[in-house]
């Protein structure tokens, strides 16, 4: 272990040391600690959005922090330690590439596999289910789709469920059906606002963003991704549009939508 980690270990026994400690790092828990664990996930991803890698360091230790910190307490419960954290996925990442080391065997590094893309990301699926198999709290009736977690993001979500039952062939074979799915959920979608039924524009708005989130992962784009830097953009354009009104000295308010369609797009030709 790296003096530095290792003095990051010692910096969380000191502040949960049941006398000296900081009375709000001993009172916490895995389930008070997951809003912060998942508040620092999206800062390194903001960091690395705006390519701001002087902050990234900082926010990728803030994220390290949060493993630190769930370590601890699993040691304190007689659960866990850090070190079997990082046994666990040493074991699991060498487990899941064969084709990197064969026979899980890590000092045969080097060797040439024979395994195209495909069939290799196929493998890992398959070591998946084999492991969530052998799992000793498997849950029966089991579904593949019972690892992915209800609680996380809708559309990384959405994305990691197509990706597992396309592991099992439930996929189309290219892009071009899947602009007809969208284009048909569209269709759908604007019947239902049609029928002013809420409920069901709803559940029409969800099928658009599924099929659309289909797409992107057929692109091999991230929707979460794209959409992040849709939203980046957008705030830096409509950033743009309340400069030129305030050089006017006045509010957003007293501009038609016109106008503030013309200052947008002097900000799209502005390069921003």
């Amino acid at each position: 272990m790296s003096d530095a980690l290792a003095r990051l270990q010692h910096l969380m026994v000191c502040l949960r040391d049941p006398e000296f400690g900081c009375d709000w790092d001993k009172k916490q828990n895995y389930k008070s600690l997951a809003p912060y664990t998942l508040e620092e996930a999206y800062e390194v991803l903001d960091a690395i959005e705006r390519e701001d890698f002087d902050h990234l360091k900082e926010e990728l230790g803030d994220l390290l922090f949060q493993v630190i910190f769930y370590g601890q307490i699993g040691n304190e419960e007689g659960r866990f330690t850090f070190d079997d954290i990082a046994d666990g996925i040493t074991q699991k990442m060498v487990r899941r590439h064969p084709h990197i080391f064969p026979d899980g065997d890590m000092s045969r590094f080097g060797e040439k596999t024979t395994l195209t893309e495909h069939e290799i990301a196929q493998q890992w699926q398959q070591i998946k289910v084999r492991e969530k198999q052998q799992s000793p709290n498997k849950d029966v009736p089991n579904s593949i789709l019972d690892d992915i977690p209800a609680s996380m993001p809708a559309l990384m979500q959405a994305v990691k469920i197509q990706k597992k039952v396309a592991g099992f062939g439930f996929d189309w074979p290219n892009i071009t059906p899947v602009f007809e799915k969208i284009r048909e959920e569209l269709d759908e979608l604007e019947e239902a606002i049609r029928e002013n039924d809420k409920s069901h524009t709803e559940e029409e708005m969800g099928d658009v963003l599924f099929a659309v989130s289909n797409l992107a992962r057929h692109l091999n784009v991230s929707p979460d991704v794209a959409l992040n830097k849709t939203n980046v953009k957008f705030r830096r354009r409509f950033s743009r549009i309340e400069d030129i009104v305030s050089a006017q000295n006045k509010n957003l308010t007293e501009f038609s939508l016109e106008e503030l369609d013309r200052y947008w797009e002097q900000a799209k030709r502005e390069g921003l």
